[in-house]
C-alpha cells in the first residue's frame, strides 16, 4: 500500500504535464523602414535630439532607448559601429501606417524635449 500512492501521485504528475498546450499567436511584424531623420543617428546626437532616455537596456554591443510621452513611447535600437552606437531601427506604439515609426510621435517627443521646464 505504500507503494501505491507514491505511483499514483506520480502517474498523476504525468498525466497533468501531457496536457495540450494552448497556442498563442504573436503579433505581426511591423511594416519595415526607418525614419530618415532618425536613422544612422549617434547616441550622443540621440542624446541631444530627444534628451535622456526614460530607459536604458545594454546588452552585447546594442542598446534600446526608450522616450515616453502621454500619446506614445518611442524604441531606438542602437548597436555598436566602429566604437560608436547608431540607430539602426526604430519603433513607437501606437505604430505608424506605413513604417514601424510613427512620426507624429517621433515630432511629439522632439516638441517635449524643447519645452522649458519651470
Amino acid at each position: 500500500m505504500n507503494r501505491v500512492i507514491p505511483l499514483v501521485l506520480f502517474c498523476a504528475l504525468l498525466a497533468a504535464c501531457a496536457a495540450p498546450q494552448q497556442r498563442v499567436a504573436l503579433p505581426s511584424a511591423p511594416p519595415p523602414g526607418e525614419p530618415g531623420n532618425v536613422a544612422g543617428l549617434r547616441a550622443d546626437q540621440l542624446r541631444v535630439a530627444f534628451g535622456e532616455p526614460a530607459f536604458v537596456r545594454k546588452d552585447a554591443g546594442t542598446e534600446l532607448w526608450r522616450y515616453d510621452s502621454a500619446a506614445c513611447k518611442a524604441f531606438f535600437f542602437l548597436y555598436s559601429d566602429g566604437g560608436a552606437m547608431v540607430v539602426r531601427h526604430v519603433e513607437t506604439l501606437p505604430r505608424g501606417q506605413d513604417i514601424a515609426a510613427d512620426s507624429n510621435c517621433l515630432s511629439g517627443l522632439l516638441l517635449k524635449k524643447s519645452v522649458p521646464v519651470s
